[in-house]
């Protein structure tokens, strides 16, 4: 079993940056890609997010905003977001899948492990 907890959500103003954070916890060393996603209220989720063996993929909207990275050592995967802007509202969701297989990187049914969320709140 996988277990995952994000942290690092809050709200901001346009223009602003915070950095989202997921503990991962549990058969990290079986974990091989993992995702961000996001749902805003009366929207489907949606990927923003992912990585596999090193090589980032990102939603078009966030490409050159977001940026998904890893600390190995600490088992923590973060989502730095800048320039947010009110598009950005959702609650943010860390997901890892261990098989990974017919990769889709921004495909909710890639992922069969899935953390609680984190709020992300972005003001005009």
């Amino acid at each position: 079993q996988v277990q995952l907890a994000e942290s690092g959500g809050g709200s901001v103003q346009t223009g602003g940056s915070l950095r989202l954070s997921c503990l991962v916890s549990g058969y990290r060393s079986s974990v091989n890609c993992i995702a961000w996603f996001r749902q805003a209220p009366g929207k489907e989720r949606e990927g923003v997010a992912s990585m596999l063996s090193g090589v980032a993929y990102y939603v078009d909207s966030a490409k050159d905003r977001f940026s998904i990275s890893q600390d190995n050592a600490k088992n923590i995967v973060y989502l730095q977001m800048n320039n947010l802007t009110p598009e950005d509202t959702a609650m943010y969701y860390c997901a890892a899948d261990q098989r990974c297989l017919g990769w889709s990187p921004l495909r909710v049914d890639q992922f069969n492990y899935w953390g609680r969320g984190t709020q992300v709140s972005v003001s005009s």
